[in-house]
């Protein structure tokens, strides 16, 4: 015989290790995404070679390269982290409105805190996978990326 408190702990204790889990295979898709932003910027910068060369042309800096493409992976990034996020809370919702019509103490709380360090962290992602394509798009030789198709 178990009563409410000692029901919940043995609850919470199980649904703990599916959120480490979880944390687990959030880990994995970081790594994956960060290689998925990177391979993305670095095709933009391959097949917007000429352009890069036109900016560059008219006066845009190796700064003004890096920044754009830095910007692009950003947004790219955190895109990603919202619809992620996004997603992540309705799922939630929809599996504990299940769970609470069973369970009497269960409630649906959003851990806000973690919730902006994922976005921080999706940031911080965007502007690190930018730096080898930014690097690349800023060395690229005016007068080559002008004539190139």
């Amino acid at each position: 015989m178990q009563d409410k408190e000692q029901l919940t702990k043995a609850e919470s204790g199980e649904i703990d290790t599916m959120l480490n889990m979880m944390y687990g295979l959030l880990g994995m898709a970081v790594v994956i995404a960060v290689l998925g932003v990177v391979n993305t910027l670095a095709m933009s910068v391959f097949e917007r070679t000429r352009e890069v060369g036109l900016l560059r042309a008219i006066g845009l800096d190796d700064k003004g390269v890096r920044r754009m493409v830095r910007l692009e992976s950003v947004v790219i990034s955190l895109f990603g982290a919202v619809l992620g996020i996004g997603t992540g809370t309705f799922l939630a919702w929809a599996c504990g409105s299940l769970a609470g019509a069973s369970l009497s103490t269960y409630e649906t709380v959003l851990p806000w805190g973690r919730l902006g360090l994922f976005l921080l962290l999706g940031l911080a992602i965007g502007v690190l996978a930018a730096i080898w394509p930014a690097r690349r798009a800023a060395r690229l030789n005016v007068l080559r990326a002008v004539n190139s198709q």
